[in-house]
């Protein structure tokens, strides 16, 4: 096995999710995986804006209320905090690259391309497009990316190439208000200011001045999950931006708020569908 450094790829099985990082682009990060048979993710959300090519196999998507089957040839689109995950159909071999960028870096993009610069991020209504193009140039940058040998300047440009061109085949557009009320968006704010905290329901429901069942019926309605499911999600993005700098996995895991390195562990799989050290190394 090679170590990976500095942007480069280390070599495992091709059941292993391999993950790119480049300390000069932090606002993309790249993950491949070769065969996902035994791939299985919990539904969860990112910060990050997200899209990835099926290169291989049949897989079930969720995003928000909507499922579908999607296979090779398919670009699946995720927008920050939407409730999503894609699994394996039975035991069919599948493969997949994901790019997760930075809402706040495709924000300054969308500006640039003339979006209205009183918007904060727009949304895509787009969520699963068989589009050849797209799927073709999302692979060249990928492999742009992940490639060593190739210098910031390419690699930087390609990605402002790539997500240019997408916003024009994906179309954004405003998202829609949710229906929820405020009160509810309070509680997920709440939680993600105080996720690394031992959290009590009572604390959030005061945070959004809701009841208990209120509050559960009403956020699991808008975000998808409960609120203790959106704080383990929280817990785990956390956990990611500390493991990207090579820290300990055991002192992430109780910073975070886990009780210890196995309760991370077990969490971190369901929703990453990795182990922290394959995460925190690459592969």
């Amino acid at each position: 096995m090679t170590k990976a450094n500095n942007g480069t790829l280390l070599v495992e099985a091709a059941t292993a999710p391999r993950f790119w990082r480049d300390e000069t682009l932090p606002f993309v990060e790249a993950r491949s995986v070769q065969d996902g048979r035994k791939v299985s993710y919990g539904k969860h959300t990112h910060d990050t804006f997200s899209i990835g090519a099926i290169t291989g196999g049949r897989s079930t998507y969720l995003n928000g209320q909507s499922s579908e089957q999607v296979g090779a040839g398919t670009v699946v689109v995720m927008n920050p905090e939407e409730t999503h995950a894609c699994n394996p159909i039975g035991d069919q071999p599948w493969a997949y690259r994901m790019l997760y960028v930075d809402a706040a870096w495709l924000t300054d993009l969308q500006h640039d391309l003339g979006f209205s610069q009183n918007l904060g991020y727009r949304g895509f209504s787009t969520r699963a497009v068989n589009e050849p193009a797209l799927h073709t140039d999302l692979n060249k940058l990928y492999t742009v990316l992940t490639d060593p040998n190739e210098d910031h300047l390419r690699k930087h440009s390609a990605a402002v190439t790539f997500f240019s061109e997408a916003h024009r085949t994906l179309n954004p557009v405003p998202k829609p208000a949710r229906e929820a009320n405020q009160k509810v968006v309070r509680a997920a704010e709440y939680i993600r200011e105080n996720c690394t905290q031992a959290l009590r329901l009572e604390d959030i429901c005061a945070a959004a001045e809701l009841s208990a069942s209120h509050l559960i019926r009403a956020f699991k309605e808008h975000y998808g999950m409960t609120p203790h499911a959106y704080l383990i999600n929280r817990r785990i993005e956390y956990s990611r931006s500390q493991l990207k700098r090579g820290r300990a996995i055991a002192d992430v895991a109780i910073e975070a708020g886990f009780s210890d390195q196995a309760h991370l562990q077990r969490a971190f799989r369901q929703l990453v569908a990795a182990t922290p050290g394959q995460y925190r190394s690459g592969i």
